[in-house]
């Protein structure tokens, strides 16, 4: 066995296969749809054995990388994003925190993407957006119907803003950010004012990024976010008061009961 192969092979075959190939799509040199050296040359170029070349390519091609093609070859591929969603979702979901830690990722994501959007988005966009806002107003009194609708609305605000990198960044923690929505939906309906807010609200940003009022458009998002947590604290408040209600009744009819039982 050559030097270089000992070398490899201690690092781990994995991680020399797995460097190959993302230098040669960074460097240009492979695409997507190109197909890779054939296994002897590869695993001679790499200093790897075959048997490990194998098992790392399988795995590559499990994360949706490459696909195999038997007869053909190993082929280079676009990863699914909903892989790397399922990561971030099983990576993330053991954190005690984790709703409000994607909460503030969401914050990040959609104001560079709302800035994005003003300057980039074009008349398939604003139609997606107007679609999105339809389902809203649609939906507004069925908490689970409702929740999706309001996650579409900014998923594609997201997308109009025409970044591949945050779009998928956006997609991969989308779960969670579902269940966040959902869960919020569910907790905030009965708030008065939530209806007019969840309407309003989305159509104002709806026309600022039609008018591609890059200042109004995420002052308005802020605003937007500001006033979803205001009425998710009471929400809340109205939550404590209803179980501090039931808890007072409860105790004043074990009262009565015991002073019945006096008598």
């Amino acid at each position: 066995m050559s030097i270089l192969r000992d070398k490899a092979e201690g690092k781990g075959g994995y991680e020399s296969v797995v460097a190959y190939l993302r230098e040669q799509l960074l460097s240009g040199e492979l695409k997507t749809g190109d197909c890779l050296l054939p296994e002897r040359e590869l695993s001679a170029r790499l200093g790897v054995s075959r048997q490990v070349l194998r098992e790392a390519l399988r795995a590559l091609a499990m994360i949706g990388a490459v696909e195999i093609r038997h007869g053909v070859g190993t082929i280079v591929s676009r990863p699914n994003v909903s892989t790397l969603g399922e990561f971030f979702t099983f990576a993330l979901a053991q954190q005690s925190q984790v709703i409000d830690d994607i909460m503030e990722a969401r914050v990040a994501i959609e104001h560079h993407a709302i800035r994005l959007a003003c300057r980039r988005a074009g008349q398939a966009d604003f139609d997606r957006l107007a679609e999105r806002l339809c389902d809203i107003v649609e939906t507004i009194r069925d908490p689970e119907a409702g929740g999706r609708a309001d996650f579409r609305f900014h998923e594609a605000l997201v997308q109009a803003g025409g970044s591949p990198t945050l779009i998928s960044l956006y997609a991969s923690i989308s779960s969670l950010m579902m269940r966040s929505h959902l869960d919020r939906r569910e907790q905030i309906i009965q708030v008065d004012g939530i209806e007019e807010f969840l309407i309003v609200h989305h159509r104002k940003i709806y026309e600022a990024i039609v008018a591609r009022d890059l200042a109004q458009a995420d002052e308005l998002l802020a605003r937007h976010f500001e006033i979803g947590a205001d009425f998710r604290r009471r929400a809340s408040f109205r939550s404590a008061a209803a179980g501090l209600a039931a808890s007072s009744a409860t105790v004043i009819t074990q009262g009565e009961q015991n002073a019945d039982r006096d008598r």
